[in-house]
């Protein structure tokens, strides 16, 4: 047996081709071979745009002595969640089931037929090595234990899609939305808008809810707190001011760092939320970001059909953000002149206002000036001719390209 990937047209499941680890991907075929050799499963999901999930193959899957533990005791099943949703969505079940939460990587222990034991997320190499052996003392000294977890995980699993199944109450009244949004607005941001936590995710859907019952019912303090949060948003960080185009999450909770990935159903979703904005609000700037999302999709994502890959990696150069961020001593160089005023506008020291001495633009106002545009320019210009570009990742996803069409049609 060896690593199968190679076979292969998944970039997520290419990236782990060479791994040491005997991965195969998500087949009847290697299911029936696991019950035939009494193996266990690992089942690890994830995909191409992914950094945590590039730091579990760093520190893990690239590294041999995990590999042999893996390949000695399991079949290792690498799952790509964008090419196959519904496996990712019946082990990510599992996560919320065991843990409360989930997320990507998704790694999942599972009986030979696929009943999970224990689904959890990101792992460092000494902690999923403890796992791993743990699961194989109990297989060897105490196997009815796992086929009992895996029972009971299976019924609360059958449990929880009946209560899915059940039909929405048709007696839905305005009080409900009304509590909704009473809701979200006492646990708003009050100082950079948007749920009251970190990491911060957009959640566009919500978003739009939102400015539709604005619309609707009025609110002006909820009108305030949507400007707010998407205002901060353009302002940069988890906003790629230098070309457009908006990471998946900011790790904090001003909307600044992100995990740098960019997602198409993201941007798809957010030229909606943008175009929402300007037609409530006529606010200008809601018009030009939504311009620099479309120049962001028309240059990074657009394939040669006229739809849309499914998104940037977080990483290149074996490190996430190397693309977006910048030193003072590189901002310096290239823009001369403009270099003091550009580092106070955009938040930059020579410190780093992120980590290494590196800075994240964000804008301390949404006035772009022509000199701002002139400066980002050159920006662009120097990381497209002096930097290694993040990867792709090519497939075409319908479902993420009706919500890019739909936010298309919007704006």
């Amino acid at each position: 047996m060896s690593n199968q990937l190679y076979k292969e047209n998944s970039p997520y499941l290419l990236q782990h081709k060479d791994n040491p680890v005997h991965w195969v991907a998500w087949s009847e075929e290697e299911i029936e071979r696991a019950k035939k050799e009494n193996k266990l499963l690992v089942i690890s999901i994830g995909y191409a745009a992914c950094h945590w999930c590039h730091v579990m193959e760093h520190e893990s899957f690239e590294d041999q002595e995990v590999a042999d533990v893996m390949n000695a005791h399991f079949v290792s099943i690498k799952v790509d969640r964008e090419e196959r949703p519904d496996v990712d969505k019946v082990y990510m079940d599992v996560a919320y089931l065991t843990n409360g939460s989930g997320g990507w990587p998704l790694n999942v222990i599972a009986m030979p037929d696929g009943t999970p034991i224990y689904a959890g997320t990101y792992f460092p190499k000494l902690n999923w090595i403890s796992l791993l052996n743990q699961v194989i003392k109990i297989k060897n000294e105490e196997p009815e234990k796992l086929g009992s977890q895996a029972e009971s995980i299976k019924a609360s699993l059958q449990q929880r899609a009946n209560g899915d199944d059940k039909a929405l109450p048709v007696n839905i009244k305005k009080e409900n939305f009304d509590y909704v949004v009473s809701n979200w607005l006492s646990g708003a941001d009050k100082n950079f808008g948007g749920e009251n936590r970190a990491p911060k995710f957009i959640m566009p859907s919500n978003v739009n809810f939102l400015i539709d019952y604005y619309n609707i019912n009025g609110n002006e303090e909820l009108l305030k707190s949507i400007e707010l949060m998407v205002d901060t948003i353009i302002k940069g960080g988890i906003n790629d001011l230098v070309q457009g185009g908006i990471a998946r999450y900011s790790v904090d909770d001003r909307w600044h760092v992100p995990h740098f990935e960019k997602m198409l159903y993201d941007n798809g979703q957010f030229l909606t939320v943008l175009a929402k904005m300007y037609n409530t609000t006529g606010n200008e700037i809601y018009k030009d970001e939504i311009a620099n999302i479309f120049l962001f999709l028309e240059e990074e994502l657009k394939d040669e059909s006229g739809l849309y890959y499914s998104s940037l990696n977080a990483d290149s150069e074996g490190e996430e953000g190397t693309f977006y961020v910048w030193t003072n001593r590189e901002l310096e160089e290239i823009l001369g002149d403009d270099f003091e005023r550009f580092s106070k506008e955009y938040g930059c020291t020579d410190r780093g206002n992120w980590e290494h001495g590196k800075n994240v633009l964000y804008k301390k106002t949404n006035n772009v000036t022509a000199q701002d545009r002139e400066s980002l320019q050159k920006l662009k210009l120097y990381r497209e001719a002096n930097r290694e570009k993040p990867s792709i990742d090519n497939k075409v996803i319908v479902s993420w390209n009706a919500l890019t069409i739909s936010g298309l049609c919007n704006a």
